[in-house]
């Protein structure tokens, strides 16, 4: 994998920031349905499944737009693999997706780490074996 160029830093964080977008918006529509029909108390669990679907889908071979590209991925020219050039699996996404709220919940320093490390990996992408590339 060393003939491809990883991802740095600043790109994923701006491919990340457009998908929260979008999952922003689509939150807010669940959130005015929940209050609507007396199920706000839901929201965090629909929030859960909102990312974890959205993402772990999106990121393996499971996604209709292409294997290992969200929305904000496609916009920036990025893709998720394995370490090994293959895609992610379905449950490969999911793990990378635990790992990225792990690495967010250490205040950052999981995610920040992509700034420093040699193979642009962050803890989440040690842990699942993912690179992300420019396409």
């Amino acid at each position: 994998m060393s003939n491809v160029e990883k991802a740095g830093f600043w790109i994923r964080i701006q491919a990340y920031v457009f998908d929260i977008a979008i999952l922003l918006i689509v939150d807010w529509v669940i959130f005015e349905v929940l209050q609507r029909i007396g199920a706000e108390g839901w929201q965090l669990l629909m929030d859960l499944v909102l990312g974890a679907s959205y993402f772990s889908v999106l990121w393996s071979h499971a996604s209709p737009l292409g294997a290992g590209r969200t929305v904000g991925s496609q916009r920036y020219g990025l893709q998720v693999i394995r370490t090994d050039g293959s895609d992610l699996t379905l449950v490969q996404g999911l793990i990378r997706w635990a790992a990225l709220l792990v690495s967010f919940l250490v205040l950052f320093i999981g995610v920040i780490w992509v700034a420093f490390d040699t193979n642009k990996q962050g803890w989440h992408d040690k842990i699942a074996g993912t690179y992300v590339i420019r396409v």
